[in-house]
């Protein structure tokens, strides 16, 4: 969901400056980064997982 809510929320914030929507613009900001979160925080699970099974040998 985090590329969808990248891309969606650039998508939206383009649309908003072209348009001079400022309210859409700044919709568009807040899912972007919402995304760019959520990414970080799936990589960082991710990352911990390894780790776990580096350590222990187990899922």
């Amino acid at each position: 969901m985090s590329t969808s809510d990248k891309l969606s929320g650039k998508a939206k914030e383009w649309a908003g400056k072209a348009t001079g929507n400022e309210e859409m613009e700044a919709e568009g900001k807040a899912q972007h980064t919402k995304g760019e979160v959520k990414g970080a925080a799936d990589d960082a699970t991710d990352t911990a997982k390894g780790t776990w099974k580096g350590a222990t040998g187990k899922d």
